[in-house]
């Protein structure tokens, strides 16, 4: 044996050495290593150290449970903190480091916490540090994130790509070990699409660590062949280092790491996929994780679980030690016992708590030193074991060891299950608790059910499988269930010891350094409810969510009240199951791609002209047309209203949402998802439409056109247009299928403008083909109608203002935007065309007094906003009988109305308070807001929306507009919203 290194043995390729790097130092390990194997393998025992007390740490596990060795991989913009070195591939190349430690691991300097252990006891920071409170800011805080903590993010951009997915099976099996493998066996042996998702590399499980033989062979090569069997058929998809992280309504996350074994990723490879899975069917199949035993200095390096030495010895061909001891409340300690004597190793010591030695290990007994009914009463070493105090039949022992191996049962991983939301069950057999009420169409199997037998892991499996394929139609053949040479699991004895010793520290979870006595004090101070000792003792709240911590902790607990532990209770595991990239979630959607950028087809037309753009939503807009004899943007901006107002102008509003709904339903469909009555817009009208959210409040309000009797076209407002079509279409999906009604968004396929101001007419009339005529009378206001434009071209023509003028919105396919804006402003310019932004939309809006996004904030109702009689009465649609609660329709609600200062020049902004005269603003005095504000360069005065307790009945009212933000405060009064031509007479002429 060379280091810890076995001669021959273990699952890797010894043919292919691997460099790497661990705090600098160089290694060599094999191909199929871990991280922790390699260096296990090269005799580093110290891995890290812990959050709070910085003590030394070693390996405790092989996989994703592991809570102690943490370290930081890759360098540079590359570098990850946190990373379990015993879920990490070895490659070549490879850079890590430990984390949380000063200077150095061998030495840190803060190891000294651990004398100061009164200081940092359970819910230390709710009781020390609290004066002088000017402090914790600048001194407290700072030193405590310094001392304690994980390891650090590389601060620079990640540049690696990632990508997302979507799958759909008949089957999905979570875990490709004994279980995972026969379920899909017999699944896809049905007929059954099925989808095999295995984090390792390999499949197997736990049969790659275990010394067992199925139909007379090892069991790695029987999981190779069922492998190659399940790869042979054109059902079934394996997906190696594939984690199931997360569990959501209808469907699975799962994450796939691509690229993870290599220094960085390949030539337009991602580094990580995520996985949308949507199965019919689901087993759990991700096995169970070993807990350890509660005893005095149980942290030490050199203490692993039993299932992880089997791991490295059978796997990785790694000793866990030269000496070792064995520690056991189950049948598994005896299989490391066994599986060391074959490999060459004799243990020292084999400690159970049980009073009697499993019959089926007689050759353990014979060969190892037994002693019954014993327990471990502490530990020994600076940096790594080197002795253990055993008690048994009244007498105490030392054993000079550096590997200890130890079993207190098994927790079946549950962590998947819990994401519906099922409370777990308690098994008194197995002393853990399964999964409760998982979703319908999910079932655990083999050792995530609590099943530890093989040969009956491997019936179970098979008649999951098989029930999961014929509940969808397949018909499943009697399977033939491989025969096993397997020793019986018997059921674990809990072993909990409830109360601190003297002679040292009882870690129940390792990373955050909670420990027995932590317990022992939030039970003494209150914290008995174990949501409660979660938060107080920060236990299970690590990067292993409790793996190997919560079972020990709910035992002493359970203890202390006097309770069982199911009625002492259980914290749920949320998503993910295990850590994930954040960028693996967002997959493609970053950078520029996060929130995509939208142009209309006139934004290079507007650039050009020098207008600047502002951000609605994700469009880009003109703000506004300057020309040099143009000041300032408010000069501008009355300009452009002064031109709409009494000539002609011409904006781009292709940002409109625009929801085509066709079908023979389609009036009805409208109906019932707006207030208003669609179905009364007759064929060529336009119609005012209001739709209300289920609550009763304003989703947006808008305009529909009606081309033919099943043809309709909603336009919804730029900022609420996706909503709005994502509640049409759970509407049309969800709430009435029977419809014959289909929906289409499409906003990007058509360029629109809108040709405003009193010579508006002449200009659309210069563009519509003969015959078409658009008089008053021909083409009235609310018009609507699909025609030609410009010799032949698509167009649709409404007939709305917005502005208050006599209006037109013309719509064509985008590719004949920006060649229709060139020609709009060659025929208008004999008419004194010109151009205008949202600068100047927004100001005549304002003096309308239409209410737009900052009014329809999702907190507003028809009512506050005055549109109650637009409300059908006599039809039923949503948000009706919400809308219609007496608290929504009560009088001093803050309603909308319309504020002009006294004082013409006295600047009205968004977001200042409207307060009663004469008293100091406060609470108590405060009516309500300003939602929208601007300088009218029509009634030469500034204006402004707001909502005012009590609206409309305050109609002349003086008021007090405080804004202590921007340092406004004048004297206002209470007007209509509607500033300019309250009657309308405008867009009739």
């Amino acid at each position: 044996m060379s280091g810890f290194r076995l001669a021959d043995g273990g699952l890797i390729d010894r043919s292919r050495p691997l460099k790497f790097t661990f705090d600098g130092k160089a290694y060599t390990g094999y191909a199929g290593d871990t991280l922790a194997s390699a260096l296990l393998a090269n005799g580093v025992r110290l891995f890290g150290r812990s959050f709070k007390y910085h003590r030394p740490r070693g390996v405790l596990s092989a996989g994703h449970e592991e809570p102690n060795a943490l370290v930081e991989l890759r360098e540079g913009a590359r570098r990850e903190p946190n990373v379990k070195a015993t879920a990490v591939e070895l490659y070549d190349g490879l850079v890590a480091r430990s984390q949380n430690r000063w200077p150095s691991l061998a030495f840190d300097a803060m190891a000294v916490n651990g004398l100061l252990k009164p200081i940092f006891s359970a819910g230390f920071y709710y009781k020390t540090f609290m004066w002088p409170a000017s402090f914790w800011e600048k001194l407290y805080e700072p030193v405590i994130r310094r001392a304690a903590g994980l390891g650090r993010a590389s601060g620079v951009e990640d540049p690696d790509t990632y990508e997302r997915s979507n799958a759909f099976c008949d089957v999905l099996v979570v875990g490709a070990g004994p279980a995972g493998l026969m379920a899909a066996l017999t699944a896809a042996r049905a007929g059954a699409d099925v989808i095999l998702c295995e984090d390792q590399p390999r499949v197997g499980g736990q049969l790659l660590s275990d010394r067992e033989f199925i139909d007379g062979r090892p069991a790695p090569e029987w999981a190779v062949s069922a492998a190659a069997e399940l790869a042979a058929l054109p059902n079934v998809r394996i997906m190696l280092r594939t984690t199931v992280t997360a569990a959501f309504d209808g469907c699975f996350a799962a994450l796939e790491r691509v690229s993870d074994h290599y220094p960085e990723p390949s030539a337009f490879q991602p580094r990580q996929r995520f996985w949308r899975i949507v199965a019919k069917r689901t087993i759990l199949a991700a096995g169970s994780t070993e807990r350890p035993l509660a005893f005095p200095d149980n942290d030490r390096p050199g203490i692993m679980l039993s299932s992880a030495v089997r791991t490295y010895l059978n796997r990785f061909g790694v000793a866990a030690g030269r000496v070792a001891a064995i520690y056991t409340s189950t049948d598994d300690g005896w299989l490391t016992a066994r599986d060391f004597l074959r490999a060459g190793l004799t243990p020292v010591v084999l400690v159970d708590t049980r009073a009697s030695a499993p019959a089926a290990f007689a050759d353990v007994a014979k060969a190892v030193p037994i002693m019954l009914e014993g327990a471990v009463l502490g530990t020994e070493g600076a940096k790594g074991l080197s002795a253990i105090i055993v008690a048994a039949g009244g007498a105490q022992k030392r054993f000079e060891v550096d590997a200890l191996a130890v079993s207190g049962g098994f927790n079946p991983a549950i962590q998947l299950a819990s994401h519906f939301g099922g409370k777990p069950s308690w098994s008194e057999n197995i002393s853990a608790f399964l999964a409760g009420g998982t979703a319908q169409g999910v079932e655990p199997a083999g050792a995530a059910a609590g099943v530890f037998g093989l040969a009956e892991i491997f019936a179970e499996a098979a008649a999951a499988g098989a029930a999961c394929a014929a509940a969808q139609g397949f018909a499943a053949p009697a399977p033939k269930l491989p025969t096993v040479a397997q020793t019986s699991t018997a059921g674990s004895l809990a072993a909990w010891r409830p109360n601190p010793a003297k002679d040292g520290k009882i870690f129940v979870d390792f990373q955050h350094d909670v420990t027995a006595s932590d317990v022992v004090l939030a039970h003494r101070e209150g914290y008995r409810s174990v949501e409660h000792l979660k938060r107080y003792t920060t236990l299970g709240m690590a990067t292993e969510q409790g793996r190997t911590a919560n079972i020990s902790a709910l035992a002493m607990m359970a203890q202390l009240t006097g309770r069982t532990i199911p009625e002492t209770g259980v914290t749920l595991a949320r998503p993910p199951v295990v850590p994930l990239a954040l960028g693996a979630v967002a997959g493609d959607h970053r950078r520029g791609a996060f929130r995509p950028v939208r142009e209309t087809a006139i934004h290079a037309l507007s650039s050009e002209a020098g207008a600047p753009f502002v951000d609605v939503g994700q469009w880009k807009r003109p703000q506004y047309f300057p020309i040099p004899e143009d000041a300032d943007l408010a000069a501008t901006a009355a300009r452009e209203v002064e031109t709409v107002r009494t000539r002609v102008g011409v904006t781009d509003v292709s940002t409109l949402g625009k929801i085509e709904v066709l079908g023979a339903d389609a009036g009805v469909f409208l109906d019932r998802v707006c207030a208003t009555r669609a179905s009364a817009i007759r064929p060529g009208r336009c119609g005012y439409f209001v739709m209300l959210r289920e609550d009763g409040f304003m989703m947006d309000d808008g305009m529909i056109a009606r081309f033919a009797p099943d043809h309709f076209l909603v336009y919804a407002s730029t900022a609420h247009a996706a909503s709005v079509y994502r509640h049409m279409l759970f509407c049309r999906q969800a709430l009435w299928p029977e419809l014959d009604v289909n929906l289409a968004a499409v906003t990007d396929g058509w360029a629109q403008f809108a040709i405003a101001g009193p010579r508006s007419p002449a200009v659309v009339q210069a563009l519509v083909d003969a015959p078409r005529a658009i008089t008053r009378t021909v083409f009235p206001p609310m018009s609507a109608a699909e025609l030609t434009i410009c010799d032949g071209v698509p167009a649709r023509l409404c007939a709305l203002s917005f502005s208050g003028e006599r209006a037109f919105e013309v719509a064509v396919p985008a590719g004949y935007g920006a060649a229709l804006f060139r020609r709009i402003l060659d025929v208008g310019a004999a008419y004194g065309i010109a151009p205008y932004g949202s600068e100047a939309m927004g100001v005549m809006r304002i003096e309308k007094g239409h209410p737009a996004g900052s009014e329809i904030n999702g907190q507003t109702t028809a009512y506050d906003l005055g549109l109650a009689r637009a409300l059908s009465k006599d039809k039923d649609h949503i948000g009706r009988v919400l809308s219609a609660r007496p608290a929504l329709n009560d009088r001093k609600r803050a309603r909308l109305v319309g504020l002009t200062p006294l004082d013409p020049n006295d600047r009205l902004r968004a977001g200042a308070h409207v307060v009663e005269t004469g008293v100091a603003p406060s609470a108590a005095s405060d009516l309500g807001w300003l939602s929208s504000a601007a300088w009218s360069p029509t009634l030469r005065s500034f204006i402004a929306l707001g909502f005012v307790s009590g609206g409309p009945d305050r109609l002349g009212d003086e008021v007090r507009i405080f804004d202590p933000v921007r340092g406004g405060d004048c004297a206002a009064r209470i007007v209509a919203p509607c500033f300019y031509d309250p009657n309308g007479e405008r867009p009739r002429v």
